[in-house]
C-alpha cells in the first residue's frame, strides 16, 4: 500500500521511554505537517504547549491539587510527569463559528495530537498519549496558562526509545465488528 500505512501499523505506545527528546525545531517541523488534518474554514482550532524540566514537576503539583489526595497517593500522582523528559500538551481552541460547531473543532484539535504522535514515532521517538481524570480540572488548566474557552485534550508523552522495552502490538481488534456498509 503505501508508507502512510506502513506507519500507521508500526506505531506502538511508550509506556517507558529514555531522557532524549526532541528538540523545539523538530517539534515545529512536525507540526507543520499534523497541521494539515481536516479543519473546516481554516480555524486552527488548536495549540501544543511543551512542558520539560521544572514544567512537569509543577504539573505534578497542579495534578495534586486538582485531585486532593495527600501522602503516598500524591507523591505518586506527582510523579507520573516525570515518566518523560518532554510533555505535549494538546489544547483545543474552539471558537465560535456560524458553520463549523465547536465539537468538530475538537475533533480537528484531536486529528492533530494524533497526526503528531505518528509523525514523533515514525521520527524515532517513543510517544504515549496520556490523560486522567483531572485534564480539565482547573488547577491544571491555570498551571498550563490556558485562556477561557481552552481545554486540554491531554498530553503527548515523548522521549527516546529503549529496544529492551519495545511494546508489542495489540492482538487483533476484530475491526470487521465494528464496519458496517449501508447501501
Amino acid at each position: 500500500m503505501g508508507a502512510a500505512r506502513d506507519a500507521v501499523l508500526a506505531r506502538r505506545s511508550w509506556p517507558k521511554v529514555t531522557d532524549d527528546a526532541p528538540g523545539d525545531a523538530e517539534l515545529v517541523s512536525l507540526l507543520e505537517a499534523a497541521s494539515t488534518v481536516a479543519d473546516h474554514a481554516a480555524l486552527a482550532p488548536w495549540r501544543v504547549i511543551a512542558l520539560r524540566g521544572d514544567a512537569r514537576a509543577r504539573l505534578g503539583e497542579a495534578l495534586v491539587e486538582a485531585s486532593g489526595f495527600d501522602g503516598a497517593a500524591a507523591a505518586k500522582l506527582a510523579a507520573k510527569p516525570m515518566r518523560a523528559p518532554l510533555l505535549l500538551a494538546l489544547v483545543a481552541v474552539p471558537r465560535p463559528h456560524p458553520k463549523v460547531p465547536a465539537w468538530e473543532q475538537e475533533v480537528s484539535a484531536a486529528g492533530v495530537g494524533h497526526a503528531l504522535a505518528l509523525l514523533l514515532d515514525d521520527a524515532g521517538w517513543g510517544v504515549m498519549w496520556r490523560t486522567g481524570p483531572f485534564t480539565r480540572h482547573p488547577a491544571v488548566a491555570r498551571m498550563h496558562g490556558l485562556a477561557d474557552g481552552e481545554h486540554l485534550l491531554g498530553w503527548l508523552y515523548v522521549g527516546g526509545r529503549s529496544t529492551a522495552d519495545r511494546p508489542q502490538r495489540r492482538a487483533g481488534s476484530r475491526v470487521a465488528e465494528r464496519f458496517t456498509a449501508l447501501t
